[in-house]
């Protein structure tokens, strides 16, 4: 089957602060988006990679493939207003097969894990969407009031989510045909919108999303001992 993964990297930053947007910040000799990117291809090379940037970061992104000798194949198209609206873009980049899977991911989680990838390829074969999720360790608590009252919620029904997510084209097409709503926060969201139900497989603790500077830190931790072809 032909797989697809559209690696959504949109974002602006503002949580990291600095000029440079998270994606372009550097860890381990290069950016943030290229070790992602290196990472996909090396776990699948005939997996096509579709790349989603602003518009206005496509100069800057070419820029750096030349500085950094970036060789990683994959299309590139422009995003859109919002996360939803820039996956709408890179699925309109993927060929109309019946059997094609396509998974979306994020462009600042580059710890992924091969287990995690194949998985959740597996899974969304079998049952046409799944996604990576890991247990919290921490208590959770639930604001109940304005005045700051909490109650303790059983943490044992709550999971963290990540990506990537995969679907059957089929799934994510029909999903992505619906109008935009504010409670879409990911792809899992709007495929349940559409009525489909998504599974869970087991995902990677080192596979965090990268959003504030204390999170660059833990990547440049991770980058040192970090070997490509290693299973994390």
């Amino acid at each position: 089957m032909k797989k697809y993964i559209i690696v959504v990297a949109g974002g602006k930053g503002l949580r990291m602060g600095g000029e440079v947007p998270k994606q372009f910040q550097v860890i381990g000799n290069k950016p943030v988006l290229m070790v992602t990117l290196e990472r996909l291809h090396a776990i699948d090379p005939a997996m096509q990679l579709v790349l989603v940037l602003p518009a206005e970061q496509f100069d800057l992104w070419k820029e750096m493939c030349r500085q950094y000798e970036f060789a990683v194949p994959l299309l590139l198209t422009q995003g859109g207003a919002t996360r939803f609206h820039s996956v709408q873009n890179g699925l309109a980049q993927v060929d109309d097969i019946d059997e094609a899977l396509v998974g979306v991911h994020d462009g600042v989680r580059p710890f992924v894990s091969q287990r995690v990838i194949d998985d959740c390829f597996r899974e969304a074969w079998i049952h046409g969407a799944a996604i990576p999720m890991i247990d919290l360790q921490d208590s959770l608590r639930h604001i109940v009031g304005a005045d700051g009252v909490t109650e303790v919620v059983p943490r044992d029904r709550y999971r963290l989510v990540q990506t990537p997510q995969v679907f059957k084209l089929s799934v994510l097409r029909k999903a992505y045909e619906q109008r935009f709503v504010e409670t879409f926060t990911d792809d899992a969201s709007v495929v349940e919108a559409s009525g489909k139900d998504v599974v869970a497989v087991e995902g990677n603790r080192e596979n965090i999303k990268l959003t504030t500077p204390f999170d660059m830190l833990v990547a440049r931790t991770l980058m040192e001992c970090w070997i490509p072809q290693q299973e994390i």
